[in-house]
């Protein structure tokens, strides 16, 4: 017999809220070195010694020839986009972070939004060669969820029209497709580094590329254009990483494999057993992919699971699971692009859908076997007790 749901006035299945990520963080004993030798040092900031030895530890482990870090994933992206000098109209997706179709318009750049493919989440390329236009200089893809795109067929159609591929693997750090560092495809990458991310470093972010002109005006742009004590070459703001935040990068770089084995086991573990319960479809990745298990991400088939998504995520909520709706609401349902032509929801049938569906579960290193099967057990008494669930959440 399935547990009695806390909406239904039984026991919440946590006491202690268990959160959807929690950061992997330095312990006091690896930073305490680091930490003396900075006080000490007095170098802060301005491309200081930690920041050159962790650009050069980037660009080994994303095997990219070029990689140059910010002070956050956003700047990154907005300054790559200005560096490549895109202008009029960029492609993009709707299923994703507010900050993708912003950094165009911070750029006084038109966000077209591409519908998606409804197993992959990402971008669907089958509908990217109609929104091209006289106007259209590139294509900003997001690896959703750390899946990566159909790099081979976006960038083909790029080359046939002339466009700049740009990806926002802001959720994609670790990954590997066909064997190669996600950071080898495209024009850029953008990571983030923001404490969610599988890797952090407090804030951050990076960007790869095989440019080297490219990576020396992004030196350029995130330091005010300065690039020497008397010589400022361009208008460039202050996007510049910290040292502590390099500090932090050096350490969790060590851990980064260990992070996704365990992220991994925790992962699998999940969908083994939540693939028992009728309505929960997962997000489709390629065998090709080698990935960082970022997110574990549900679609709630209503039909089948017997609640909408929202229900569930009510029912989740008061249990102590703190769940979240990535990606909702679409970023074509905001004000600010609502009026676009490309926001119309007609054209953007399998992105709406998706988003209506999909929950993120907590997943993180310093989770326990025991709460995943816990939060499975709760989703499965969700699904057990749908009928009155419903009657209780919609009773006048």
């Amino acid at each position: 017999m399935a547990r009695k749901p806390a909406v239904l006035g039984g026991k919440p299945a946590f006491n202690n809220k268990i959160y959807i990520t929690r950061p992997v963080v330095p312990t006091m004993n690896e930073l305490r070195p680091f930490l003396s030798d900075l006080l000490r040092r007095k170098w802060l900031t301005n491309d200081g010694p930690y920041i050159q030895r962790f650009e050069r530890e980037l660009r080994a482990y994303l095997e990219a020839p070029y990689c140059a870090t910010f002070c956050n994933g956003t700047l990154a992206l907005q300054l790559t986009i200005q560096g490549m000098k895109l202008s009029g109209e960029v492609i993009t997706t709707p299923f994703t972070f507010p900050a993708t179709p912003h950094v165009l318009y911070w750029n006084n750049i038109t966000p077209v939004f591409c519908d998606i493919d409804p197993e992959t989440y990402n971008i669907d390329h089958r509908h990217i060669e109609s929104l091209i236009s006289p106007r259209t200089s590139g294509i900003l893809a997001v690896h959703i969820f750390g899946n990566p795109c159909n790099t081979e067929e976006l960038e083909k159609i790029a080359r046939s029209h002339g466009l700049k591929v740009i990806y926002d693997a802001a959720h994609a750090f670790g990954v590997r497709l066909n064997g190669k560092s996600i950071a080898s495809y495209g024009d850029a990458s953008m990571f983030s580094f923001h404490a969610t991310k599988i890797f952090n470093t407090m804030e951050g972010g990076a960007v790869a590329c095989s440019d080297g002109h490219l990576y020396q005006k992004l030196r350029d742009l995130r330091n005010f254009g300065i690039r020497g004590e008397e010589e400022i070459v361009d208008t460039g703001i202050n996007a510049k990483m910290n040292e502590l935040q390099a500090i932090f990068g050096l350490i969790n770089l060590k851990k980064i494999d260990e992070t996704i084995k365990k992220r991994k086991n925790l992962f699998t573990r999940y969908l083994m057993n939540l693939r028992k319960i009728p309505g929960i479809k997962f997000q489709k990745i390629t065998d090709k992919t080698s990935y960082n298990y970022a997110y574990l991400v549900i679609e709630i088939l209503h039909e089948e699971f017997g609640l909408t998504r929202d229900e569930t995520f009510i029912c989740l909520r008061e249990e102590g699971i703190i769940v979240r709706k990535y990606f909702y609401p679409l970023c074509s349902d905001y004000p600010c692009y609502r009026g676009l032509p490309s926001a119309k929801r007609e054209l953007l049938p399998n992105a709406n859908m998706v988003s209506s569906r999909v929950l993120s579960l907590p997943l993180y290193c310093e989770m326990k076997e025991k709460d995943v099967d816990r939060i499975v057990e709760v989703i499965f008494s969700i699904h057990y007790h749908a009928g009155k669930i419903k009657k209780k959440l919609h009773q006048v």
